[in-house]
């Protein structure tokens, strides 16, 4: 058996597995139950009622968090055109490689960003890559904008705070929401913002309750159950 640590131990007592909270009473409580000595991040998890095998109940994109992420993302654009390069650096973008930099860089496995932007000529030759970038989850996909005619574009939206969702083939969703060291306000208005459209998002072929299971916790912290009508 995995010996559970003090901390943990500590952090699960405040917390009453038996109860549903409030977007707002959960949000205080993930940052109090969070025992890292840096800034953990705030992982949302919803467990809705899909078939993923379904082509209509595949939920996947991006959305622009009010408060941001929280996060520092370091975004690489790849592109051939000296206008685009510009204007994505003017819009936040920490790397620009043309195609020839990007392919010697994969070859390699030199994966030194977060978030790969691309036009959709690209998409052919980054097909190649679809085993390093996949199980990374560093492949442009048209759903969370990073396949884009205008990168400057996405570039902005994910330097002002976009986090992604995609529910898994279990119909659970998790995301990103914040930093244990930002105000829980701006947590529950982060919150609100992906569970408003996750809800607006719902397929016309799901029947019964969509919302199956909600819960926050920090990157080290308890798990915390969140009631389905508080936001």
């Amino acid at each position: 058996m995995k010996k559970v640590s003090k901390k943990l131990l500590q952090a699960r007592k405040l917390v009453d597995k038996y109860r549903f909270y409030t977007l707002e009473e959960a949000m205080e409580l993930v940052k109090k139950t969070s025992y890292t000595k840096f800034s953990g991040s705030v992982d949302l998890a919803i467990r809705l009622n899909l078939d993923t095998r379904k082509a209509d109940q595949q939920l996947r994109g991006a959305v622009v968090l009010p408060y941001g992420t929280g996060k520092n993302i370091r975004v690489l654009v790849a592109t051939d055109s000296a206008e685009i390069a510009t204007k994505s650096l003017k819009a936040g973008a920490d790397l620009i490689y043309s195609t020839a930099e990007l392919e010697a860089n994969l070859k390699i496995d030199n994966f030194n960003f977060d978030i790969l932007v691309v036009e959709p000529k690209l998409m052919p030759i980054l097909g190649r890559y679809g085993k390093k970038l996949g199980p990374k989850g560093l492949m442009p996909n048209p759903k969370t904008g990073t396949v884009s005619p205008n990168p400057e574009k996405a570039v902005a939206e994910i330097k002002k705070g976009k986090a992604n969702y995609r529910a898994d083939k279990y119909g659970i969703i998790h995301s990103l929401i914040g930093k244990t060291n930002m105000e829980a306000s701006h947590l529950v208005e982060n919150a609100k913002t992906l569970l408003q459209l996750i809800r607006r998002l719902k397929p016309n072929t799901v029947k019964g309750n969509y919302f199956k299971n909600l819960t926050v916790s920090a990157s080290m912290g308890p798990s915390i159950k969140i009631k389905y009508d508080s936001f």
